[in-house]
């Protein structure tokens, strides 16, 4: 898999940096993961990696589109590397739960504004609020 991130990389003229590596396989392996995740998965495989370091492979790699930043409302930012298919998320109440949802129609933008100002829009971003089946669970059983 580290020749995909290298590959991802090298195609929107990022170099290949173990610290840029480590964060794609990171974000692979956990979506939807805070910043303080991020930096504790990636000190696991690299210890010397400062947070500072994490926080600008974060940056860059969000603004070269290799990752999504997400953020629900009352919510810390989120990171994902499943990107450039306009899916959705389901966010739980209770315990911050994300989940993706895959688009409602099933094209981008997927969601046709009653009006769009003249705005060309490309992109939609929907969440659901709700209760995990673990948090229901729980309540059920309380």
């Amino acid at each position: 898999m580290t020749a995909d991130f290298e590959t991802q990389l090298r195609a929107v003229s990022l170099r290949v940096t173990r610290p840029r590596l480590a964060v794609l396989s990171a974000l692979r392996d956990h979506p939807h993961v805070d910043t303080d995740t991020v930096i504790a998965l990636v000190r696991a495989e690299q210890p010397t990696v400062s947070h500072q370091a994490v926080y600008d492979v974060l940056r860059a790699l969000t603004d070269a589109g290799l990752i999504r930043r997400i953020q629900p409302a009352g919510a810390t930012a989120r990171y994902e590397s499943r990107v450039g298919d306009n899916h959705h998320h389901v966010v739980c109440r209770s315990c911050g739960a994300i989940a993706d949802v895959e688009c409602a129609v099933g094209c981008a933008p997927c969601l046709t504004a009653s009006d769009d100002h003249g705005f060309v829009v490309d992109e939609a971003e929907v969440v659901y609020w709700g209760t995990c089946p673990g948090c229901a669970a729980d309540r059920t059983a309380q």
